[in-house]
């Protein structure tokens, strides 16, 4: 292990040191340190946002990167369609945890359909649901359909919700004659 001089403080550390034991710099043995992970915009923009950003990982000065475009992918990301851990889609969002119009994800947060172990929405699907129609293991709802509660008009609902996906073709279980 060789002994380099730390960028921030000067004090000697390995080139191998993570942080500076003296004054807590990332990568102290590297003379530039970018930070870590990974960012990349298309050049193509909207209203001065990015068509597509990624992004994941921390800035140089330690700071989490976060995905801000109409396509945003990210550990954190805002967009208006949005891939992420922790996100916002304004209008769709994927993910671990979302807040958007539309939703699916372990915690859906949604104004009109979120999809996931915990959902809320106008329409929610999920183990636990908060919704006016809502399907679910436990929820509240003014329409639920579950294991316990079994409203009529949250089974009609969801019925034709499934005859209307149904006729939209192949990929929602009605296959197309040739």
């Amino acid at each position: 292990m060789a002994l380099v001089s730390c960028r921030e403080c000067g004090k000697e550390v390995s080139t191998s040191a993570r942080t500076c034991p003296h004054c807590g710099a990332p990568r102290p043995g590297d003379q530039i340190w970018q930070g870590t992970g990974f960012e990349w915009q298309s050049s193509r923009t909207f209203l001065g946002y990015p068509l597509v950003h990624v992004a994941f990982g921390r800035t140089a000065q330690g700071n989490m990167r976060v995905a801000k475009g109409v396509i945003a992918i990210g550990q954190f990301a805002v967009g208006f369609i949005t891939l992420a851990q922790f996100g916002i889609g304004l209008l769709f969002g994927f993910g671990q945890f979302l807040v958007g119009f539309t939703a699916l994800a372990q915690v859906a947060i949604a104004l009109y359909v979120g999809v996931g172990q915990i959902a809320t929405g106008y329409v929610a699907l999920g183990q636990v649901v908060l919704a006016h129609y809502g399907l679910a293991q436990i929820g509240w709802a003014s329409h639920l359909w579950s294991p316990r509660h079994r409203d009529p008009q949250a089974m009609e609902y969801f019925t034709h919700l499934l005859e209307v996906l149904k006729s939209w073709g192949p990929f929602f279980g009605k296959s197309q004659p040739p």
